[in-house]
């Protein structure tokens, strides 16, 4: 029995890796007008890396929404993560077209990646391209699903993206793009956390077995509401408990150097208070 187990934990293994190898063909596929090994090694373009990194580990949440979920059996499951890793690595590669032209949409990514290697950009990239797994990684998991369930979770998945980056720039008060543009890694490293802290609460409303349209996106529409509200509550705890006597946004935008320390703290401030979220609901 032990080691029938091991056999079939080992066949897991070999498929989920057969899927990654297949994800970093179509990365590089995607972008074929540049050589990625040449930006990464000779280059060493940390912008491109972190973009990669994200990537990569949305992909292997994508995959573990079905590795986690139910069993449906070994024939079954491997069919599952064939079709669901495919579908993912499609959807992943459209996260970043979403990106460019929606959540960093006043400058061009590409040249901040290539030619200015800006991290700011760079990490924002990592999480959208994270989120976008664990929304994804909600989506598969859990039994009733399908093909359509997972495509429709994430499309809305993405749309709250997209309207969470408005948002954070609202509730900011400074302009992220302007500032993130002018190569600010602490801008862009508080704007990723809001992200990732979002991608988790998705991965969590999704994550339920499918009853019905209206109950879960109900459950979805729910979870939203949470993280628009906890957005702000984290950031103003972030400015009151973390950083006494200290703005925050003069930390991030108003000083030469932008702090860097403060921004970790930020982003840790949302992704945390996601994960509590999702434990208490």
């Amino acid at each position: 029995m032990l080691l029938d187990q091991i056999i079939t934990s080992i066949i897991y293994l070999f498929s989920c890796f057969g899927i990654f190898v297949l994800g970093h063909f179509a990365f590089g596929f995607c972008r074929k007008d540049y050589n990625l090994q040449e930006e990464l090694i000779e280059k060493d373009n940390a912008a491109l890396a972190l973009t990669m990194a994200g990537y990569y580990l949305g992909l292997i949440f994508s995959i573990g929404g079905v590795i986690d979920g139910p069993s449906a059996g070994l024939s079954q499951d491997l069919t599952d993560i064939l079709v669901y890793g495919v579908l993912s690595i499609i959807l992943l590669n459209i996260s970043a077209f979403i990106n460019d032209r929606f959540i960093l949409s006043k400058f061009k990514i590409k040249k901040e990646i290539l030619e200015d290697q800006n991290c700011g950009t760079g990490v924002v990239e990592f999480a959208v391209f994270t989120a976008s797994g664990l929304n994804i990684f909600g989506a598969v998991y859990g039994h009733g699903g399908s093909v359509l369930t997972a495509i429709v979770f994430w499309a809305v998945g993405q749309l709250v993206l997209i309207a969470i980056g408005k948002y954070y720039n609202f509730i900011v008060q400074y302009d992220v793009h302007e500032h993130i543009e002018k190569d600010n890694v602490a801008v862009g490293v508080g704007f990723a956390g809001a992200i990732l802290a979002m991608g988790n609460l998705l991965r969590v409303a999704s994550a339920d077995d499918f009853v019905s349209w209206g109950v879960n996106l109900g459950e979805f529409a729910a979870f939203l509401v949470v993280g628009i509200i906890i957005l702000p509550v984290a950031r103003n705890l972030t400015d009151k408990v973390l950083l006494p006597g200290r703005s925050l946004a003069a930390e991030l935008v108003d000083q030469e150097k932008p702090n860097i320390g403060a921004a970790y703290l930020e982003a840790c401030s949302y992704i945390g208070s996601s994960f509590l979220i999702s434990w208490c609901v």
